[in-house]
């Protein structure tokens, strides 16, 4: 039995095909286009893979109102989820 396709490595692959072989064969005119559908497979593919590290439950902002959380352990909650939605949105941002 085959085992089912992997996300993050059908996009890895979808991704290197994009471009080293279909890239450099399209007119410059569209070669913006394509790197721009490169970068989107780029953002799935950690969205795949890292949309599951969000620290911060649903109800977190309404908690913080009320005082129920602890300032030090909401703190490192926030700052793990501002870095899980980082690695995602901008994970260049993380290595300034």
């Amino acid at each position: 039995m085959q085992e089912p396709p992997d996300a993050a490595n059908l996009l890895a692959t979808a991704r290197a095909v994009m471009l080293d072989r279909i890239l450099p064969a399209l007119p410059p005119v569209l070669q913006l286009d394509a790197r721009m559908v490169v970068r989107a497979m780029e953002v799935a593919a950690r969205l795949g893979v890292d949309a599951a590290t969000s620290q911060c439950a649903p109800g977190l902002a309404a908690g913080i109102r009320a005082g129920l959380h602890d300032h030090a352990a909401t703190l490192a909650a926030l700052r793990a989820d501002a870095r899980a939605r980082l690695v995602v949105s901008n994970p260049r941002a993380l290595r300034e």
